[in-house]
């Protein structure tokens, strides 16, 4: 469970780009963040994640508080960036066993997790060539790999999909559904409106550092009041606000 309470941040004083924000995630819950660019859906998961120190409230991972326990925090997450960057000097083998080492993940465990995932992701034969001689794709193929190694509760996904060829997006998201369906949580921002409304429990739209809804893809569309697609009522709802504030 992620719980977000009352979170607030600004880069320069006086100026939040994050107001006020409380969100919970439920176990057993696909929930997708969604906003156009600069809504703040990036800080917010740095936030989540401690990249990003907190100025006002708190974030609890599994009631693990974000600010006061972060290495506690820590363990409860799995975190994709939503740029790849991995250790470019390691080859692929070497910077799972890196990830396995810190989570301590056993030898035998990590060697099956490790030859099963990268043959499903399709990078089994690239593992023992360097990072620097990666794809976007295949980066991203890496990360994910590091973290269902280690199998935690909570995956926290930004913009997840981005570079991966259409069977290893279709297989990332089964997993995604399998890992919820178990009684975890993922949570995972996305431009890909289509890829909200098939797979998502729940999402949360985001604009100006504030939410702005909280629901189903269906409440979204009766509060749009529209029949069509979740893009047509995000659209609406985002357009809705803006002509609100002026």
């Amino acid at each position: 469970m992620i719980e977000i309470k009352k979170v607030s941040l600004s880069y320069v004083k006086g100026k939040k780009v994050i107001d006020k924000m409380s969100l919970k995630v439920e176990n057993g819950t696909v929930f997708g963040f969604i906003g156009p660019n600069g809504a703040g859906k990036t800080t917010t998961i740095e936030m989540i994640t401690g990249i990003l120190n907190i100025d006002e409230g708190d974030i609890l991972l599994d009631k693990k508080s974000i600010k006061k326990d972060p290495i506690a925090a820590k363990k409860q997450f799995g975190f994709v960036p939503d740029v790849p960057d991995a250790f470019e000097k390691l080859t692929g083998l070497e910077y799972l066993n890196f990830i396995a080492d810190v989570y301590e993940v056993p030898t035998r465990k990590r060697l099956d997790l490790v030859k099963e995932l990268s043959e499903e992701f399709g990078i089994m034969g690239d593992l023992k060539n360097r990072i620097q001689t990666y794809s976007h794709g295949m980066k991203q193929k890496l990360l994910i790999i590091s973290v269902l190694l280690h199998n935690p509760r909570n995956w926290i996904l930004d913009e997840p999909m981005t570079g991966l060829d259409p069977k290893a997006a279709f297989h990332l998201k089964t997993l995604m559904r399998q890992h919820a369906d178990k009684g975890n949580t993922v949570f995972f921002s996305t431009h890909v409106l289509e890829v909200a409304e098939k797979i998502c429990d729940k999402i949360a739209v985001i604009d100006k550092g504030k939410i702005i809804f909280v629901g189903t893809c269906e409440e979204l569309k009766e509060q749009a009041k529209s029949s069509e697609s979740l893009e047509e009522s995000f659209l609406k709802i985002i357009e809705g606000k803006d002509e609100d504030e002026q």
